[in-house]
Formats: C-alpha cells, structure tokens, sequence
C-alpha cells in the first residue's frame, strides 16, 4: 500500500509540473515574446481560465503527503521552510501580477505588474528545480526526524550544503530551461501570427539549453549520487522512463521544426513526466535520503501511516480524483483552441 502511494504522489507532483509548468514557462517568457500590450493581453489570455486550477495540484500534493507520509511532510515541511516561504510569496506575486494588471488602465502599471509575473514565474521555476536537486542530492536529516539547511554554505555538495549548491543551482537551471521550452510549445500552440511564430523561433532556441541543462544534470546525479541506477539494475524494465524522456525530447524537437504544436507540447509534457518518474524510479523506496547517515533516510515504510488509514484514504483519493479529472476535462474543451492578438481577454 505503502509503495501504491508513492505512485500515487509521484503522480500528482508530475501532473503539478505538466499543467501548472507551461504557466510557469509562459509567465518566465512574458516579456521576451510579447512586444505590444495587446500580445501581452493575449499571452495572459492563454494561460487565464487554467492558471489557478493548475496550481490545485501542488496543494493536492501537499494534502496527499499529509495524509500517506506524514513523517515526511513533518520533517521536509520544518527543514524547508525558508524555501517554503519563498515559494509561497512567489505564487502569491504570480497571482498579483496576472490579476491586478488590469486594475489601474496606465502604460506603468500594466508594466510594472508584467515585471513582477515574469521575475516570480521565473524565480519560482529555479527554486522548484532546486528543491527537487535537495530531494535527489539528500539532506543532513539526523535520526531525529529533522534537519536544518541554510541558504546556502560553501556552493559545493557536502554533507550539511545548504539549500543552493552547484548541483541544486544545475536542478534550476534545468527547470528553467525545459518549463521554458513547455511554456513555449503551449503559446505556438494557443496563438497565431507574428506571437506564434516568435513563440516557435523561441523554442527551438531554448530546446538546445534544455538538451545540455539535461545531459549535464544526467551527470551530475550520477556522480553525487550513484545509487540511483541500483533500481535500474534490478529492474530493467524501469529503463523505459528514461526511454520515454529521450522520446519526448526528440518528439519536441521534431514537431516543433515541422510546426505541429500541439504534437511538440505533448511531446514536452511526455519529457517532463519520464524525467520526474525516472527519478522517484531511482530514489525508491527513498523519499528524503539523508547525507549525514543512511539509516536515518526516509523511506515509504518508516514515513508512511498505518496500512489500514492508506486503505481507507485510497476510497477517497479515487472519489476525488473523478471529480478533479471532471472539471478539468471540461475547462479545458470549453477554452480550447488559439487566441488572437486583437481580440485576447479585454480584462488584461
């Protein structure tokens, strides 16, 4: 039941990345690919009807963390709450700038709220990365259950790094330039014209940063972590998530030169949950691994709950899940299809 939850967790942080990721990527590339007002009206217009619902996900992660591994949540949620804070303030400057653009109707305050969408998309996509590089590289988690990480230390992957190191700043850096490209994939695929081109031009650019950013943390996680690849050598048939991340890169490449975006978005979200799913493959049974003392990792037997609390949870997790597949089946088909330059959402 234990091993069904991480599935399941793994999931909703990958569903997390996918949906709420090309928001992110769309607010990061705000201001490179819309020129005028009205293109920034249009790139909003995009991502305005899902941008909210989409960060539902994080939350319902968090939820589900609560409940299957409450262990977990208790020590990640204390050791990490400076980078915590951070985000939290990050979605909430995300929030304002989308919402609160359209208040005052000045060429300053439309641009001074574009900025703050923009560095907060952008600066939330690095912090994620980070933390995930924190999860992959370990923690100094003691046998108590708890750890403490500065900001940061001396850069370098020691056993008590703070949160930013050379590796943990790679993990961003990656984040950044694949939501980047995700982000770009969703606008050539939402918007037409001269935007829609740009957005094309764009990916293709940002694609090559997203290739080296990805052979370079491939790498890296190899040398700082090994073990990783222990499960891929007990388990071969887990080969086909790293197989499924080469083919949704390639497929990006591909489709976006032959101008098929809706192929080349599908094609980014396939990467974006083969590399989160080629993770959790590695790290299992590992949840949080500790650098200063192995036994003291985290796993899904000594973090999860009782097997008969995950037995009856699992009945509500499914009953929910129907209901969120319901609504976001519909505000997707009732929003499909391109915006225009001239005729975005008069409200931004």
């Amino acid at each position: 039941m234990a091993t069904l939850w991480f599935v399941l967790l793994t999931f909703m942080l990958c569903m997390y990345a996918i949906l709420d990721g090309f928001d992110l990527g769309v607010g990061t590339l705000h201001l490179i690919l819309a020129k005028t007002d009205d293109e920034r009206r249009s790139v909003l217009s995009t991502i305005a009807p899902v941008w909210d619902g989409n960060e539902v996900w994080l939350i319902a992660a968090g939820g589900t963390m609560f409940f299957a591994f409450p262990v977990l949540y208790a020590s990640s949620f204390s050791g990490f709450y400076l980078p915590l804070v951070i985000v939290l303030w990050l979605l909430m400057l995300r929030g304002l700038g989308i919402e609160f653009r359209h208040q005052v109707h000045h060429a300053m305050w439309r641009s001074f709220w574009d900025s703050v969408f923009s560095m907060s998309s952008l600066l939330l996509t690095i912090v994620l990365g980070a933390a995930l590089g924190n999860v992959v590289r370990g923690v100094p988690l003691g046998k108590d259950g708890y750890f403490f990480e500065p900001l940061w230390t001396t850069f370098t992957v020691v056993p008590e790094a703070g949160i930013l190191d050379w590796f943990t700043l790679l993990m961003g850096g990656v984040a950044c330039s694949t939501l980047a490209v995700h982000g770009a994939c969703f606008l050539a695929m939402k918007t037409g014209g001269e935007l829609h081109e740009r957005a094309r031009a764009l990916a293709a650019r940002l694609w090559w940063a997203e290739l080296l950013t990805s052979l370079g943390a491939l790498l890296a996680v190899s040398a700082i972590r090994p073990a990783i690849w222990e499960n891929y050598s007990y388990s071969p048939w887990g080969f086909i998530f790293p197989l499924g991340g080469a083919i949704g890169l390639a497929g990006t490449y591909l489709c976006n030169r032959l101008n098929k975006n809706r192929g080349a978005f599908l094609s980014s979200s396939l990467f974006i949950l083969s590399m989160l799913a080629s993770t959790a493959f590695g790290l299992y049974p590992a949840v949080l691994p500790s650098t200063l003392d192995p036994e003291a990792t985290l796993t899904i037997y000594n973090a999860a709950a009782h097997s008969s609390a995950l037995s009856i949870g699992l009945t509500w997790w499914v009953a929910g899940m129907v209901a969120v597949a319901g609504y976001f089946v519909y505000i997707y088909r009732s929003f499909r299809g391109k915006v225009t330059v001239d005729g975005g959402d008069s409200r931004y």
